[in-house]
């Protein structure tokens, strides 16, 4: 028999354990007291003889997770004691996968309230198990309806939703008249004005974020590529493969991209920015900005001194190849940051109406190993760095005190990028959220 096939047959096991209490119930009192003393400490879940991916490395050797409430109580070379149990026997835990680049709502279906309800109310909890189905137990919306993203925020963290973590930008903020706004979004008014914030003035941003901010919010996102014009700067046509027409666009006027990052900063909030030319992305980071989402894209990064400016400020990129695959120079441009000791973040863009949600995920994470980052080094970027991406040092890795959220893969992941698609359980805040054993 095969490890792998070792590790699928015997993770079925799932037990109780009955506690000292009820295991002697009949013995005499001295016994009672003896049997007490030597029972270990019995947490509310253990996965017993598990090989760990800690969201960093893999870990030598075989662990015992305990799990305590919605958190990590402990990580154990020696045997815990749970009052259920799962026996990996040699599978592999890990973290569960957070995207940190999403966009959630239909963009193509709403277009009134009529088909928001209808979109909420027949397509909204589906779309959100197929991120638990596959592994991803956190997602960051970068650019859906404010209202109804945080709602659905709400019902997930209240138990009436059934979903991953959610965090959320609210609207993604662009010039007037730019990408998304004038692009996507350019024959469907009702929606635009929903989806996107566009803003025209410094002040404008800034009381745009600090409105956000107010609503509570996860994050800011501004669009750099994709606002009004200003002058000497070159003309950028935004092409996408979903869409058939360029659209002649320029970037935010650097004085509303620096007093958004400013404006969100004073909120205690990561700013991070669309951008897709070298010249935007160091434009982004000279303002202020947390990280790039797509970073560069539609042409060669040629540009040594970007990079070593992405170091300096401790920028995270996200390639988001699932959608930017098509453009010949995104995956040399990956393959150039990684390989520099850039920070990169998985995130798919993943958007409806094409692939399936969750699936896209584990696709980007197959794609970046295509451009040259090791097994490791993209889930990392699915786990310990997209955690520093959204914040939340509390995701992201198996470690004590941090959240459990946990996945159990019936084969290794680092040999084989593939192997995230052999899941067997999702463990989400320390409960089983999925078990297809």
């Amino acid at each position: 028999m095969t490890h792998t096939q070792t590790a699928t047959n015997s993770v079925a096991v799932f037990s109780e354990r009955a506690t000292p209490g009820v295991r002697a119930m009949h013995q005499e009192p001295e016994a009672v007291a003896s049997a007490e003393a030597r029972e270990p400490a019995s947490y509310d879940l253990v996965i017993r003889r598990a090989h760990v991916f800690d969201g960093r490395q893999a870990l030598t050797g075989l662990y015992d997770i305990a799990v305590d409430g919605t958190e990590i109580a402990s990580v154990s070379a020696e045997p815990l004691g749970g009052r259920q149990e799962i026996d990996a026997a040699g599978a592999w835990v890990m973290p569960g996968l957070i995207d940190t680049h999403v966009h959630f709502y239909d963009v193509r279906a709403v277009s009134d309230p009529d088909s928001m309800r209808a979109f909420e109310e027949n397509e909204l909890p589906g779309r959100l198990g197929l991120f638990l189905d596959h592994g991803v137990t956190t997602i960051k919306s970068v650019g859906d309806p404010t209202g109804g993203i945080l709602a659905t925020r709400t019902g997930i963290a209240d138990g009436t939703l059934r979903g991953p973590r959610l965090l959320a930008t609210g609207c993604g903020i662009t010039g007037r008249d730019g990408h998304p706004a004038a692009t996507v979004f350019g024959d469907n008014r009702w929606a635009r004005e929903r989806f996107t914030g566009e803003v025209g003035s410094v002040q404008e941003i800034r009381d745009l974020v600090h409105h956000l901010a107010d609503r509570k919010v996860d994050a800011i996102k501004l669009l750099s590529e994709g606002a009004c014009a200003h002058s000497g700067e070159p003309a950028y046509l935004w092409q996408n493969p979903a869409f058939t027409d360029g659209v002649e666009l320029e970037r935010l006027p650097l004085e509303l991209l620096r007093a958004g990052i400013e404006a969100g900063h004073e909120r205690g909030l990561r700013v991070t920015v669309h951008t897709t030319q070298q010249a935007a992305a160091r434009e982004a980071i000279d303002a202020g900005a947390d990280g790039l989402e797509h970073g560069v894209t539609v042409e060669p990064l040629t540009d040594g001194s970007l990079i070593d400016l992405m170091l300096e400020h401790g920028i995270t990129y996200t390639p988001t190849l699932w959608i930017d695959d098509a453009h010949p120079d995104a995956r040399g441009n990956l393959r150039r940051v990684s390989q520099a000791g850039v920070h990169i973040a998985l995130g798919s863009d993943t958007f409806s109406g094409r692939g399936m949600f969750g699936a896209n995920t584990l696709e980007e994470a197959e794609l970046m190993v295509a451009a040259g980052m090791t097994p490791a080094q993209v889930l990392a970027a699915g786990t310990s760095v997209a955690s520093r991406q959204c914040a939340r040092p509390d995701l992201g890795a198996v470690a004590e005190g941090k959240r459990a959220d946990l996945l159990v893969l019936n084969a290794d992941p680092i040999t084989d990028i593939g192997n995230l698609r052999d899941l067997s359980m999702v463990i989400l805040n320390g409960e089983l959220a999925v078990d297809k054993r």
